[in-house]
């Protein structure tokens, strides 16, 4: 069993859809009101039917009081890291410190071309992402002496000016799945945000993924409980059990509980476009989850 001790967050996946875009704002206002800790939207900025994750990120926050906020994941092949660090810092400010950074790598790569992006293969999608997050955190130490200088094989800053520095220390969830993702994801990340939907094997395959955090975080000499583990997850509530987070509420707290224990996911974000089920989700699992990993843990 694997319990990395973090605190648990729950949290929603709303679609950025367009045509909705009323209703997209409302979905966050009802997570933030139900109680629930995170509010995600994905980024797809060659996706015409979506709204732009950034400026909906801004928008939602604006309309919220309590609930973190954040990118599952942000496109970092269309928002260039300098730009996107001074994004993340002043939403952070504006916020009181609500924003947290989920990055990816990208992936649709013939989209991300058609938007003026460079495409990559997956391996230099790998390096730029590594380079991308060293830049992030240099353009956030606004106390450190002198500009921001990288020459790297994909970004390059000539003195950049430094800052602004977030109110919080903003977390970087990388979306990975992939060896070489999940071992950047140990070295560098502060958190592992996949979908358990694209996680063969489900819940049972999470073992051999951790083990590669793990192992890479120790090779940076890291501690791998500095890497928060977070899931997309996705469900439906039955009146009777028919699987994995397929069944009544009782159901999905054991389920999740379980995984919470065995696993060390200390976050769950269920993708759902519909109020009421995530307000059922906020009011009848968040809280029984709490309470059985508590009263496992002895709290």
């Amino acid at each position: 069993m694997t319990d990395y001790g973090h605190d648990l967050l729950f949290g929603t996946f709303v679609t950025p859809t367009a045509r909705s875009a009323a209703s997209v704002v409302d979905l966050a206002v009802t997570a933030d009101r139900a109680g629930l800790d995170l509010v995600t939207f994905q980024d797809h900025p060659y996706q015409s039917a979506f709204l732009d994750t950034s400026t909906l990120l801004s928008f939602a926050a604006a309309r919220t009081s309590r609930i973190r906020l954040a990118a599952n994941v942000a496109n970092l092949p269309l928002r260039p890291p300098a730009m996107l660090a001074r994004e993340a810092a002043t939403l952070d400010i504006l916020s009181g410190g609500r924003f947290e950074l989920g990055l990816g790598a990208g992936g649709f790569w013939d989209a991300i071309a058609s938007m003026g992006g460079r495409k990559l293969t997956p391996g230099q999608g790998v390096v730029a992402l590594r380079e991308a997050i060293g830049i992030i955190r240099e353009i956030w130490a606004a106390d450190k002496p002198g500009g921001v200088r990288v020459d790297g094989e994909y970004y390059k800053l000539a003195g950049a000016k430094r800052g602004p520095r977030p109110p919080h220390d903003i977390a970087i969830w990388v979306g990975a799945l992939k060896p070489k993702m999940l071992e950047l994801t140990g070295t560098f990340g502060d958190g592992w945000l996949p979908s358990l939907a694209y996680i063969e094997g489900g819940p049972s395959a999470l073992p051999d993924y951790n083990a590669r955090i793990d192992d890479a975080a120790q090779r940076a000499g890291r501690d791998p409980k500095a890497v928060r583990r977070l899931l997309n997850i996705g469900g439906q509530f039955l009146p009777q059990s028919q699987g994995l987070l397929a069944g009544p509420p009782s159901d999905w707290a054991q389920q999740l509980t379980e995984i919470a224990l065995t696993h060390g996911t200390s976050a769950f974000i269920l993708a759902s476009d519909d109020a009421a089920t995530i307000e059922r989700y906020a009011a009848e699992i968040a809280p029984a989850v709490r309470d059985m990993v508590a009263k496992n843990r002895g709290n």
